[in-house]
């Protein structure tokens, strides 16, 4: 098995060196930290995690807190993170919490009492006082997904209302005007992202109209499912659907099926997100692409930095997003908008 010091001779630097990197110390190169964590993984050195706990009064785990309702957002989002993580010596723990307080502030209770390095929250707690427990802790913590400008926390995400807006223009843009929302009120990017859908409508000049709009109970399949056929219900004459996740958007196209309609000849669908099954549906889903895997590396660099003592920008960080066209959308009739044949 590989130790310190065959590490130091493959990345041709003294075995300190290797030992500052591993331990998260200061004073090395980047070029230098890169080429003996990428060593490290290749070779699968694992340090002795007992003795540096012992020095450096570190447990060497991370907490990460993550929706009860483990979506396959969330586990591709998770996998980034373990990833990295692993590359610079440091395990993960779970912590599952329901969108309900009383679920929330047991969350607390178990994170206070574990022996933890810091916190990646992929789940937004509305609580104001779960944020000010856990900071005034000492404990470093990263908002992964979404950001709390009151907080005064590193975050990572996406701009959810830009996207959002993107994609319904996208559809305004294949002739669509009657497009309907699959929208949902847990968390903020659900509110994010329907603001997209509206101003982009607003934009084109379209009637913001609340018989459109479905905010369902949770982000899950099914729930799109049954969103879908609430819509159909209300609005017989839709074209298009944006879904403001992916699995809403698998759940309408299951309704619209079912309902003799379709997809997309009959009703163009939306999603969002880009999860890993998006491109392999058949019809293949369009969506809002999330670098999930850029997001997750950026927040595990972020609470290494800050596990490491050195201090991270508040400022959130924005990463780009893509919209997808792929087969479950298509220009309405063959004419644009105000009617012209394309």
């Amino acid at each position: 098995m590989m130790n310190i010091k065959d590490i130091a001779r493959l990345a041709g630097v003294s075995a300190s060196t290797v030992s500052r990197v591993v331990n998260g110390k200061k004073y090395v190169k980047p070029e230098i930290r890169e080429r003996v964590l990428d060593l490290v993984r290749e070779n699968g050195y694992v340090p002795n995690n007992a003795a540096r706990s012992m020095v450096l009064k570190r447990t060497f785990t991370v907490g990460i807190v993550v929706p009860d309702a483990f979506n396959m957002f969330q586990r591709q989002l998770f996998s980034a993170i373990e990833r990295k993580l692993e590359g610079y010596g440091y395990g993960t723990r779970f912590f599952l919490v329901k969108a309900e307080p009383e679920s929330e502030k047991a969350c607390l209770g178990r994170l206070k009492a574990e022996m933890l390095d810091g916190v990646i929250m992929l789940l937004e707690v509305d609580d104001p006082e779960f944020y000010a427990v856990i900071a005034d802790s000492g404990l470093p913590v990263v908002l992964c997904t979404f950001g709390r400008a009151d907080l005064g926390l590193p975050s990572v995400h996406i701009d959810e209302e830009a996207a959002a807006k993107a994609a319904t223009a996208h559809l305004i843009g294949l002739g669509h005007e009657r497009i309907g929302l699959l929208a949902g009120a847990q968390f903020s990017f659900g509110k994010q992202r329907q603001a997209g859908y509206e101003a982009a409508l607003r934009e084109a000049r379209i009637p913001v109209m609340a018989g459109r709009v479905v905010v369902v109970p949770s982000y899950t399949a099914e729930a799109g499912r049954m969103g879908m056929k609430e819509l159909l219900g209300r609005e017989a004459d839709l074209t298009a659907i944006f879904a403001v996740t992916d699995e809403l958007a698998v759940g309408a196209i299951r309704a619209l099926y079912e309902a003799g309609r379709p997809v997309p000849d009959a009703m163009s669908v939306l999603g969002f997100d880009d999860i890993d099954i998006s491109a392999s549906l058949s019809p293949s889903l369009s969506t809002v692409r999330q670098p999930i895997a850029e997001i997750g590396t950026e927040a595990a660099e972020i609470i290494y930095r800050l596990i490491s003592g050195v201090p991270a920008e508040t400022d959130p960080i924005i990463l780009p997003y893509t919209l997808l066209a792929r087969e479950t959308t298509k220009r309405r009739e063959g004419r644009d908008r105000n009617g012209n044949m394309a």
